[in-house]
């Protein structure tokens, strides 16, 4: 039975349920518990319809913040804002930034929002919520002279190839990792990319191990729709988020002789991809993990610079939309080169830094000012 402190909160209640049974037919006996309905929600409405790595993304924010937020054994009728609120809480409690502690509010407020679509509850009760602030990014990102300074130790680097790729054409870590021979030419085609893919258990029985990725009857959770091909073990092809990212842009100078070069002398490998590496004692062929190749930008990076810069190697990404805007590129095709979707994504790469380029505009408008027209005579009071 649930008790109400005061009389209007359960007047309150009382009128709910009524709303309830007048909108859905009836009144459920027993609301499921929050875990119970997260699980039922990612098992319906997000690992069938999302891409395999953002279905991990919201099982992680599910398992880590929301239903220890929530407590895993609440009934998801008694949530009220008090309680969504602890979501912010609890994320921001374990010194994670407060656009993770948005994420979850708004994964659990999806899950919610289906439960009244689903006839489980009336109301979304982080409706009644507003979202925590999103935090406001602090970027490292690459100046011009730290972009010519990283080119030139790149021209004698062993992996010159690699990396000169990521700073020139502004691609995804997958993107250029998954790079095919057959894809390089007059151009770069963009349109695959290299992930590694968790496998779940597909056992009906126990099968013995801990890792889905040894069962033996394991298998990739997709949606229909989804393209993805077995390169080695969890690392697979898949194609680009978005249609934007399939994407061709031109090769040019210098990259165009640098991966020439590095394709005259690279060994064959089984899957045809441009930068498999050979690792291990006996030096066998291995296809190109981004996952390592995260491991190894922060080497590169602070034999470079030194220690002390944060440049992420996605955050190249934002460093050469910088270029590219400095280069006096048009947004149109930044936006092409780079895949974005929209050009107000675009925008939000390019860095609030660019001073030669903030300079170069106000000895403009200085410009503009301090030279009279033809035929009058400049005149400035005071």
């Amino acid at each position: 039975m649930q008790r109400f402190e005061t009389r209007s909160a359960a007047n309150a209640a009382l009128r709910d349920l009524r709303q309830q049974k007048h909108h859905l037919g009836g009144v459920p006996t027993a609301s499921p518990t929050v875990r119970e309905w997260f699980d039922k929600w990612m098992r319906i409405a997000i690992v069938p319809r999302k891409r395999p790595r953002t279905a991990d993304t919201y099982r992680t924010y599910i398992e880590q913040y929301i239903v220890p937020a929530l407590g895993p054994t609440t009934r998801i009728a008694r949530l009220d804002p008090d309680r969504i609120r602890r979501i912010e809480t609890y994320v921001r409690g374990k010194g994670l930034s407060a656009t993770t502690s948005r994420n979850a509010f708004h994964y659990a407020s999806s899950a919610l929002e289906f439960a009244v679509r689903e006839g489980v509850l009336l109301i979304n009760p982080a409706s009644r919520v507003e979202p925590p602030l999103a935090g406001v990014p602090d970027l490292d990102v690459f100046t011009l002279d730290d972009a010519v300074l990283l080119l030139r130790h790149l021209m004698n680097h062993p992996d010159r190839a690699l990396w000169l790729t990521y700073l020139l054409t502004a691609a995804r870590r997958g993107e250029i990792a998954g790079l095919e021979i057959d894809r390089v030419g007059e151009v770069l085609d963009l349109s695959w990319q290299i992930q590694r893919l968790a496998y779940s258990h597909g056992c009906t029985k126990p099968c013995g191990f801990a890792r889905a990725g040894n069962c033996p009857f394991r298998k990739l959770q997709m949606p229909n729709n989804y393209e993805a091909r077995q390169i080695s073990g969890g690392l697979h092809m898949t194609r680009p988020k978005s249609k934007a990212g399939w994407r061709v842009i031109p090769l040019v100078e210098p990259l165009r002789t640098v991966l020439l070069e590095h394709m005259d002398s690279m060994e064959p490998n089984e899957w045809g991809l441009l930068f498999a590496g050979r690792h291990g004692r006996y030096g066998y062929a291995t296809p190109p993990d981004p996952d390592r190749i995260s491991v190894e930008w922060p080497k590169l990076r602070d034999e470079v610079f030194g220690a002390g810069r944060r440049v992420r190697l996605h955050d190249v990404r934002h460093s050469t939309v910088d270029l590219l805007y400095l280069a006096g590129v048009s947004e149109d095709l930044i936006q092409e080169i780079v895949g974005h979707s929209t050009r107000s994504m675009t925008r939000a790469y390019k860095s609030r830094s660019d001073a030669v380029r903030l300079q170069d505009a106000m000895h403009k408008l200085s410009g503009i000012l301090t030279q009279p027209a033809p035929g009058r005579k400049l005149e400035i009071d005071g």
